[in-house]
């Protein structure tokens, strides 16, 4: 019964998908890379927050919270914030500046080669850091949750990679061959069940501590477990208060604001309207995530203890134990949903850096938009191959599957973020600023990385606070060097008329809405 509802389920959202894909052009930059911009903000807000609400925030995110609290919640409830900064700021420039890539933007401000530092970094961030975390971690609840190991008959290890490439086989047919549109549409088919799905688990949890009661359930893990309640994180937590400050917006800025696998889906937006619609919709969704990636952990922690010894086994346990057998099969395939979203996302944004940015600019440069789409595919099978083989290796990583995701991300988002900020703020800073600033910034923090976890661990700063201090010197230095060396003519964003960049009426008033409501809730918990 399991096995036949998961199935069910998971080829339904596969047929949906097929069906949705059959009136777009995919043989287009526009058709396959941004859906034709055609989307509409329902489908951009289910799509924004599947290819983030996968199993690394899921399961990594609720292991943090059994260890650590409510504390944790910062990761999404400030998400909302850096949504709304996007919404008003950087999304009108994308659409006006008629972009498909982000680095088509840096292309424009400053030169080609800025152009292609930025999508090398981008795709070797995602080939050895998001993409194998998300099959792991993505593979460790699916394993857990189905006991492969017992099934088969293998050993743990066996398993994960069995699960490993049954995954990515699965995201690679779904972003190699049906496009961002293919993808888009599963993703919002899949959010409605998540969402649903998602909030059942801590329901179904508190009813097993309170003796069938949600709110007697509610008041135990208050009453037992105060101190998992306090969101001012000490200075010895995975995120100290004052870093919400610092590095904590800049993560959240660069994954929400100019990350490729997380923005495409609002370039594909049929005009700014729709976009901002779709964006803020997802960030009123995203103050409710800690229901679904927060309370779970600590409703684990208090039936489970010590006796879990690997955090991140803490939400694929707690579903095993509270959710009744029938619902299983269909969580496990809403799931399955989301960990093919993160990494068929992830992918076909990989495909588009790749067609775009390197293929025609240095492999092809009269290549048809066929051609581009083509070799973006064969790249992106590549890509999806690498990711397969690295994954497993996850299992060793430190600080579990969250912390480690978050901390070596900074490599290339604080780089990136710097160069892409200083440019829409400045007019004069020349490409060889952001030469510099993206190269230095990407090899200093990864000395950081190098010297924290080995000699010197434990002697620098947060890793949060470090990324706020490499950003503050790279914008210094960039505008020190653009001062000296000026560009010749200062920048000027032409409107390409792609889309229509009227603005909703009311982004404004949602967007101060929504960020009282982050301050009040944090209030509440301090």
């Amino acid at each position: 019964m399991i096995i036949f509802s998961f199935l069910a389920f998971t080829a339904l959202v596969a047929f949906i998908s097929y069906r949705a894909t059959r009136t777009t052009d995919e043989y287009t930059s526009e058709g396959y890379f941004l859906g034709g911009r055609s989307l509409t903000a329902t489908v951009i807000a289910g799509s924004l927050l599947l290819t983030n609400l996968s199993t690394e925030q899921i399961i990594g995110l609720n292991g943090q919270a059994f260890e650590e609290g409510i504390l944790v919640m910062a990761w999404e409830t400030l998400a909302a914030i850096a949504m709304v900064i996007t919404a008003v700021f950087l999304l009108p420039n994308y659409l006006k500046g008629g972009i498909i890539t982000i680095p088509q933007f840096l292309e424009e401000r400053y030169d080609t080669p800025t152009k292609a530092i930025t999508s090398g970094l981008f795709l070797t961030g995602y080939v050895v850091v998001l993409l194998p975390i998300v099959l792991y971690s993505g593979s460790l609840a699916i394993s857990t949750m189905f006991n492969v190991p017992e099934l088969f008959g293998v050993s743990e290890e066996t398993a994960i990679w069995i699960c490993v490439f049954s995954i990515g086989t699965t995201g690679s047919i779904y972003a190699i061959f049906g496009g961002l549109k293919a993808v888009a549409v599963s993703d919002t088919i899949n959010a409605i069940g998540l969402l649903i799905g998602g909030l059942i688990i801590p329901i179904f949890g508190l009813i097993e501590i309170g003796d069938g009661s949600v709110l007697i359930g509610l008041e135990k893990l208050f009453v037992s477990h105060p101190e998992k309640f306090n969101v001012i994180g000490a200075g010895d937590s995975s995120i100290p208060f004052g870093t919400i400050f610092t590095g904590m917006m800049l993560v959240q800025l660069f994954y929400w604001g100019t990350n490729q696998a997380i923005i495409q889906r609002a370039l594909g937006a049929k005009n700014l309207k729709e976009g901002q619609k779709g964006l803020l919709m997802g960030a009123f969704i995203k103050i409710l995530g800690p229901l679904i990636v927060v309370l779970p952990g600590i409703i684990a922690f208090y039936l489970f203890g010590d006796t879990i010894s690997n955090p991140d086994k803490a939400y694929p346990e707690l579903v095993n134990k509270v959710l009744p057998t029938a619902l299983i099969g269909f969580f496990a395939a809403v799931l399955f949903g989301a960990i093919l979203s993160s990494f068929n996302s992830t992918l076909n944004s990989s495909i588009t850096l790749f067609g775009i940015d390197i293929y025609k600019e240095y492999i092809n440069k009269e290549a048809s938009e066929h051609q581009v789409v083509h070799a973006g595919k064969i790249f992106g099978l590549f890509l999806a191959l690498s990711a397969m083989f690295i994954a497993p290796f996850i299992a060793k990583a430190p600080d579990g599957l969250f912390g480690y995701l978050q901390k070596v991300n900074g490599c290339y988002s604080i780089p990136i973020l710097t160069i892409i900020l200083v440019g829409y703020l400045t007019k004069r800073v020349p490409a060889i600023a952001a030469k510099v600033a993206i190269l230095l910034g990407a090899i200093l923090y990864l000395i950081y990385i190098v010297l924290d976890t080995t000699i010197l661990e434990g002697k620098f700063p947060h890793f949060l606070h470090m990324m706020g201090i490499i950003f503050l010197f790279n914008v210094i230095l960039m505008l020190f060097i653009g001062k000296i060396y000026p560009r010749e003519n200062s920048f000027v964003l032409e409107y390409t008329k792609n889309v229509a960049i009227i603005p909703w009426k009311y982004v404004k008033l949602i967007s101060v809405l929504i960020c009282v409501i982050v301050i009040y809730i944090y209030f509440i918990f301090s």
